[in-house]
């Protein structure tokens, strides 16, 4: 890692090191109650607490590795991962195609950009009732609300990324006689590819809130079906251990996203240039 870099991730330090130390003077100086914001030293000890094993190393049973996460942080964090993997690829395997076919063809967008536009504010967390009554409780609910908050943001920002394609790219293409499949493939969709993958960004970071909302209300796992019960136990150290799980998971997929996004788009930042 550059020195630049090291130098960024100290100056970003400054803000939360300056919160946590204000946080724990106050804590100590009794100057708020500690059940209801417990200090930062007994959050990171809850924090460990909850992702150490819940048994005894057994050698004869299971290997250690898998001894070493079979506490609850890692098995609700593999639950939660589960149910957005899942609901983003339905979503998003169900949006792109239809973006690309209603950017492509006038016709098809004005048949069905209607529809498209009165359901899209609907919030995810509004079909909770019908989902549970479609699908009962468990995952496939989960799932389905976290394929609508996929949906469209995938579906939005690949019509409009098909719709906007420079008229040169498709002039030259039909200067050389190519076919409109053709064209499509080589032109359009390539041309398309970071407003699908600014949808793809957006797509799973709501997919993570989704995800656990419906963690609170469906299932019996997860991170956010953690938070809930910690707070029907008043265990607000494990509130916010949970809460801090779920940042640190959230940045560390918006941070594989992030190269993901660079490495594809090498051939278009080498356009710009």
């Amino acid at each position: 890692m550059s020195k630049l870099n090291w130098r960024e991730i100290g100056v970003g330090a400054i803000v939360p090191v300056i919160v946590i130390a204000l946080w724990q003077a106050s804590a100590m100086f009794g100057w708020i109650n500690p059940q209801v914001l417990p200090s930062p030293l007994a959050v990171a000890q809850k924090f460990v607490e909850y992702a150490l094993p819940l048994q005894a190393y057994d050698p004869a049973t299971q290997s250690w590795l898998a001894w070493a996460l079979s506490g609850e942080l890692w098995m609700d964090t593999v639950g939660s991962m589960y149910r957005v993997l899942v609901g983003f690829a339905v979503g998003a395997g169900l949006a792109l195609p239809l973006g690309l076919l209603m950017g492509a063809s006038p016709r098809v967008y004005a048949w069905i950009n209607p529809l498209m536009q009165v359901l899209r504010p609907i919030p995810p967390i509004a079909y909770i009732p019908l989902s549970i009554l479609w699908f009962g409780l468990g995952n496939a609910p989960a799932v389905f609300l976290i394929a609508l908050g996929a949906f469209f943001p995938v579906l939005m920002n690949t019509i409009a990324g098909v719709r906007q394609v420079d008229g040169i790219y498709i002039r030259a293409a039909r200067n050389l006689g190519v076919s409109q499949s053709t064209m499509f493939v080589r032109v359009m969709l390539p041309a398309a590819v970071p407003y699908i993958l600014s949808g793809v960004r957006i797509g799973i970071g709501t997919a993570f809130i989704v995800v656990i909302v419906s963690e609170m209300i469906a299932v019996n796992n997860g991170l956010g079906f953690r938070i809930l019960e910690a707070r029907e136990y008043f265990w607000s150290d494990k509130i916010i251990a949970g809460m801090i799980s779920i940042g640190i998971l959230g940045l560390l997929i918006d941070i594989g996203m992030n190269k993901l996004n660079n490495h594809l788009l090498r051939w278009h930042r080498g356009l710009e240039n």
